[in-house]
């Protein structure tokens, strides 16, 4: 639904025995990289409304299935692959690994009053595997179709959009590097978002990326005071280094935002290798 189905480098290929079904509002992207056995040209909102009317045609009144097999299978594959995460998650290790912080934020943030956005690179693939949502507008999935450090001017657009909402985006420190300057345009307009940047003193990745200019030159090395750079421009923010502080720490962040500053809030995290199913 409202997708092109491009083939890319930085997209998971779809296996050739799918039956696609594939509905978009531009003619050109059917058929153009895949096979697509049932094309639908038209306006997401329309076909989905489309989609429902049909379904309750089929149901004719009778309620959906409950339980069954598949639902059962997932919610078991679900537990599973999360008591094998819970000890990343809970985990006490200094330098704080990143999903100790996701995981931290879930239990405070609720995702139908919250709209989250998660920077490209090592952020997204971290986020995204654990970060539940709740409903249109709360997630801005944007991936790589992004370069670095574009979460943060998106996450202020959100709060403009939904000034109600407790608006945050996720960034490493090579992302803030990119357009770390413009938490002063939120300070400055008075737009109260939470910006939290995993610090890790690196461009991950690009250690392993690009292994000799890294060896040579320390191209993937990165430094930075980062919530000293956010008090300076007028916003209110706090460096944390011990696990035990993070939730007080995006207790007193939701606090400050509600009460109209803009907060930072800068974690000293680990290179967090692990990925859920890379």
């Amino acid at each position: 639904i409202g997708t092109s189905f491009t083939r890319h480098g930085m997209t998971t290929p779809i296996p050739n025995e799918k039956v696609m079904i594939h509905a978009t509002n531009d003619p050109i992207d059917i058929g153009s990289d895949y096979h697509v056995e049932y094309p639908i040209i038209g306006d997401a909102k329309l076909v989905l409304r489309q989609f429902i009317e049909a379904c309750s045609d089929l149901l004719d009144g009778k309620p959906r299935r409950g339980s069954d097999p598949v639902t059962e299978e997932v919610a078991s594959v679900k537990r599973d692959w999360l008591e094998d995460w819970m000890p990343v998650l809970t985990s006490g290790q200094v330098p704080i690994t990143p999903y100790r912080v996701l995981w931290e934020f879930m239990k405070i943030a609720d995702p139908a009053e919250t709209v989250v956005t998660p920077d490209s690179g090592s952020t997204r693939r971290q986020f995204v595997a654990f970060y539940e949502s709740m409903g249109p507008r709360t997630h801005l999935g944007w991936g790589k179709s992004h370069g670095l450090g574009s979460g943060l001017g998106l996450i202020i657009g959100a709060k403009l959009a939904a000034p109600d909402k407790f608006a945050v985006n996720f960034m490493g420190d090579g992302a803030f590097g990119m357009t770390g300057l413009d938490f002063e345009t939120a300070v400055r307009s008075k737009i109260p978002i939470l910006t939290v940047v995993f610090n890790n003193s690196m461009l991950a990745g690009e250690d392993t990326g690009n292994p000799t200019a890294h060896r040579l030159y320390g191209t993937a090395d990165m430094g930075g005071d980062y919530s000293t750079m956010a008090t300076a421009m007028g916003g209110w923010a706090e460096r944390v280094e011990d696990p035990a502080g993070i939730a007080p720490a995006i207790i007193r962040a939701k606090r400050t935002t509600e009460q109209g500053q803009a907060a930072l809030l800068e974690f000293i995290t680990a290179k967090e290798p692990r990925v859920s199913h890379a």
